[in-house]
């Protein structure tokens, strides 16, 4: 039984299952959307929305913090200075899954993941 077993395995070891989230992470925040599979698209979500939401905090301790996940230090930038402050007033949702079909090789359903 799988009781109290979180996430999703995508066929992968754990460091391979975390470059994904981190390098997904980042093509989002750069992008603003990024297409994807679903089920990749509902486990990025939340991982995404943690590091908003830690980066609204905008100390140092919040930088270093997101800064082990987003080493790209032009998208840390912008999640610090754009990104985070636009959603000041907002208790969460960042993030927005919308289906946009099936992939026509392996018939695998298709989302669109962006910032709202």
């Amino acid at each position: 039984m799988r009781h109290g077993r979180s996430g999703r395995k995508f066929n992968r070891n754990s460091s391979s299952r975390e470059a994904l989230a981190r390098t997904q992470a980042t093509a989002l925040l750069r992008e603003g959307r990024i297409q994807t599979t679903l089920t990749k698209a509902k486990e990025l979500r939340p991982y995404v929305e943690k590091l908003i939401t830690t980066a609204k905090g905008g100390d140092l301790h919040s930088r270093r913090i997101v800064a082990r996940d987003i080493q790209d230090n032009s998208v840390l930038q912008k999640l610090f200075n754009e990104i985070a402050p636009k959603y000041e007033g907002r208790p969460g949702g960042y993030c927005r899954i919308l289906k946009v079909g099936v992939r026509r090789g392996d018939a695998v359903t298709m989302a669109l993941i962006e910032l709202v």
